[in-house]
């Protein structure tokens, strides 16, 4: 189990218990269960509104899935990663910062998740 923590200059930060390992539980549902304001639209991955910056909150290395082809696609052209970005993290096996929430599945790590 990771701590989620929420945080936009509009609003106070709060920190939420995420369960790993449901391969269901994304950064979206877990911002709507607990009723934090991240912006979204179509829910799906297409239209890039749901952008979140997702950093480690204890300074390790992050966990991170695999970003979606949805993903690649929309955070390059938000201008959030070049194509050789997205193979230098293939090659690293490193997750980008940049994430959708609609997509981004939870694991077992703690996270910041700038919105």
């Amino acid at each position: 189990m990771g701590l989620v923590t929420f945080s936009n200059p509009e609003f106070k930060d709060k920190t939420v218990y995420a369960v790993a390992g449901s391969h269901t539980e994304t950064i979206l549902k877990l911002a709507k269960e607990h009723r934090v304001p991240v912006q979204f639209d179509c829910q799906d991955g297409e239209c890039g509104s749901c952008l979140v910056r997702v950093t480690s909150i204890d300074g390790k290395d992050r966990m991170g899935g695999p970003l979606t082809e949805k993903e690649k696609n929309v955070l390059h052209e938000l201008g959030k990663l070049t194509k050789e970005e997205v193979e230098q993290m293939l090659v690293d096996d490193l997750p980008s910062e940049w994430r959708l929430a609609c997509q981004m599945i939870v694991r077992d790590e703690d996270l910041l998740v700038e919105f």
